[in-house]
């Protein structure tokens, strides 16, 4: 009976077995049957597609170099109009009294291979044409380097209001041709931003300008604004503290942010710099509001009646009117444009010394 039992129950677990081996051998067909319908799936559409694909790489490629090529025409004519929307527009020189056709300005040259800049300014006692003499001054010497042999700064004032300023900025430099256009009419004609409802007749322009400081008309102002008080840790702006020392010597206020020496003049510290962790950054936070505040205070609201514009350029919109800058090769052709997009958002001087190389010969002759 023992051997009977034993019997039976080993024929039950082979059984048991069998039937475990049978029930994972239908699994393994089943997951094989759908794993092969999948990759027969798969291999269907890779098929469909491989077919397909030279056909879609060719199409596609075409319509990238399309674009690509629509872009760079754009990029050129846009370019070409801004050369060209100069042609026989004038401004009078405040040394000279002529007027000087901007076109002819841009495009002659002494020797070849020299290029011009004209500077598009605003009034006098505006935000933008402040930073643009600002910068300016600092970055001439980087500019003359570059091959640019000359410069026109127009302002939208009078003579005295143009002097005035440059005085304040101590720009004061033989390749500088300073001109003005009391109407902004140059301005227009190369395309530059007349701010909100510039057609409103009946609108105060101060009310406009008002509109404008929070962006309207003008989107780029609140973000140009922000970024003097927050700074950036990327992007060096070294003509900020030039600026701010220029202000110091005519005791303009705020008058600590930086420590001179008593001989020379030159900037010993900048008090920015001792600021924690981001007093290590390219552009350190309130450096460029300082400036501006010192520009507001002591420039603009202090010579308001030598700067302002007079009553008809109040008519013709030039207070809430935007700036911009234009520099081209002795031929004509423009190596860089800008329009102002805001108050306060001018050109930034550091892309121009990226966009524009330096001259290697000429390196060498100044040496």
């Amino acid at each position: 009976l023992s051997t009977h039992s034993a019997a039976s129950t080993q024929s039950t677990q082979r059984g048991k077995k069998e039937e475990g081996h049978g029930a994972e051998s239908t699994a393994l067909s089943r997951t094989h049957v759908k794993h092969s319908g999948v990759v027969r799936i798969l291999d269907s559409r890779l098929h469909s597609r491989s077919i397909a694909r030279p056909a879609d790489i060719r199409s596609t490629m075409r319509s990238v170099l399309v674009k690509l090529l629509v872009l760079a025409v754009a990029a050129i004519d846009r370019r070409a109009d801004a050369f060209s929307s100069l042609a026989g527009v004038t401004a009078r020189s405040v040394e000279s009294g002529d007027d000087i056709d901007l076109g002819d300005f841009l495009s002659a040259s002494s020797s070849g291979g020299d290029k011009s800049m004209v500077i598009l300014g605003t009034y006098a006692a505006d935000f933008n044409a402040i930073e643009y003499g600002q910068r300016l001054r600092y970055y001439l010497p980087e500019l003359k380097k570059r091959g640019i042999t000359k410069v026109g700064f127009v302002l939208n004032c009078e003579e005295e209001s143009a002097r005035k300023l440059c005085e304040m900025l101590d720009l004061e430099d033989e390749s500088v041709t300073l001109m003005v256009d009391p109407l902004g009419a140059a301005g227009r004609k190369f395309g530059v931003g007349t701010g909100w409802r510039a057609d409103d007749d009946e609108m105060s322009p101060y009310l406009k300008l008002f509109g404008m400081l929070f962006g309207l008309g003008a989107w780029a102002t609140l973000p140009a604004v922000i970024g003097g008080y927050i700074g950036n840790p990327f992007t060096p702006q070294k003509w900020i503290e030039d600026a701010l020392a220029v202000g110091q010597r005519k005791n303009r206020w705020p008058d600590n942010a930086l420590e001179l020496d008593e001989a020379t003049g030159e900037v010993s510290l900048n008090k920015f710099s001792e600021l924690p962790v981001v007093g290590e950054w390219p552009r350190r936070p309130l450096e460029l509001a300082t400036l501006r505040l010192q520009n507001m205070l002591d420039i603009s609201i202090k010579n308001w009646k030598e700067l302002a514009p007079s009553q008809d350029a109040l008519d013709a919109g030039v207070l809430t009117q935007l700036g911009g800058c234009i520099i081209c090769q002795d031929n004509g052709d423009v190596l860089f444009d800008y329009k102002d997009p805001g108050i306060c958002a001018v050109a930034n001087f550091e892309d121009i010394l990226k966009k524009i190389p330096t001259v290697k010969n000429l390196e060498t002759v100044e040496a």
